[in-house]
């Protein structure tokens, strides 16, 4: 993997802009030789990492798990892309190492913590009001949707999730993790851009409950929160299950148009889902009629505010390891805003 990136690297013109190719030596260095500490989280795709390079910048350095030969050349062909993406909610891919087997990843480190234990963690006495999570939710999307459309072919996430600090989450030998896995990966093998769409629903689910996609502290036919969320709206019981700390009078209606909007997306049928660009365009068209209502920032938007600087430049999830992390990991041909924190 290492000797084809440099390869197809030295054939471009501009390979001193695509990327800057670090030592193995120095990733070592920056992340203490990959030690347990600065694990920032692990994925289908691989672990993250922090790093601290010699100059005093923050790192997050990607080490990727490819199965087999045939998924070299997509995952070089995603490096020479993402190394020319510019998007403000998407993470900086900043180098690489080619000295491994697997070409290792240095993107941008983004600090502030995940969206994860702002939603999840008890510690947190900051609630996200609802008008700050519709926000996240409208610029997570629109990461996803540029990655799908700003290059041929299409890049695809493929691990789109809430990133948990203490990196609790269960993984899967596919590139996924348990909650957020695309139901038609298992019949067809294959990810695309409605496996993000999919993702991302949850996500958006996460973000109307306050619900983890996965707990086994839930009775078990509430346990996956996507299966519970569809059942639940099916037998009109929305306001059951969406967050307390953020329903009031006011934003009921479209509460309930964006759990309307999340259940076509986790439809099982990938057909069935929007597109990345039709859930920008609904959430944006959402958070525009509401937001005269709105009118002034209430307590709650004045006290998230400072969480949401650097929080709206995800992974998606993204995850560290991306990276909407929020790092990125493939090209439809392979078949890249997990969306956490530290990007």
């Amino acid at each position: 993997g290492g000797v084809l990136l440099r390869e197809q690297l030295s054939k471009r013109e501009e390979y001193g802009e695509i990327a800057k190719i670090f030592t193995l030596e120095e990733l070592k260095k920056a992340t203490n030789n990959y030690h347990e500490s600065r694990i920032l989280g692990r994925g289908g795709q691989g672990t993250v990492y922090k790093g601290l390079l010699p100059d005093g910048r923050s790192v997050a350095i990607k080490k990727s798990l490819i199965g087999n030969q045939s998924q070299v050349q997509p995952f070089v062909n995603e490096v020479i892309v993402l190394s020319q993406i510019n998007h403000r909610n998407v993470v900086k891919l900043l180098g690489c190492c080619l000295e491994t087997q697997v070409p290792l990843l240095v993107y941008e480190y983004v600090r502030n913590g995940t969206l994860f234990d702002y939603l999840h963690n008890a510690t947190h006495t900051s609630i996200i009001s609802w008008e700050a999570r519709l926000k996240i939710a409208i610029e997570a999307a629109e990461a996803l949707s540029y990655l799908h459309s700003a290059a041929f072919p299409p890049i695809i996430h493929r691990d789109v999730k809430l990133v948990p600090s203490n990196k609790e989450q269960v993984t899967t030998l596919v590139q996924g993790t348990l909650g957020y896995l695309d139901p038609e990966y298992f019949y067809s093998s294959q990810l695309t851009e409605k496996s993000d769409v999919y993702s991302f629903g949850v996500v958006l689910i996460e973000l109307l409950t306050g619900l983890k996609a996965i707990s086994f502290e839930r009775p078990e036919h509430e346990r996956n929160l996507s299966v519970y969320f569809v059942s639940v709206m099916k037998e009109e019981r929305l306001l059951d299950i969406v967050d307390g700390r953020v329903l009031n009078d006011k934003n009921i209606e479209q509460l309930k148009e964006v759990a309307t909007l999340a259940r076509r997306c986790v439809r099982l049928k990938g057909e069935e889902r929007p597109t990345m660009k039709e859930v920008v365009s609904e959430l944006q068209g959402l958070r525009a009629i509401e937001k005269l209502s709105w009118g002034r920032h209430d307590l709650h938007v004045e006290e998230t505010e400072y969480l949401l600087h650097d929080m709206y430049n995800h992974d998606i999830g993204f995850d560290a390891s991306t990276s909407i992390s929020i790092g990125l990991d493939s090209i439809k041909s392979h078949d890249k805003f997990k969306i956490d924190g530290a990007r």
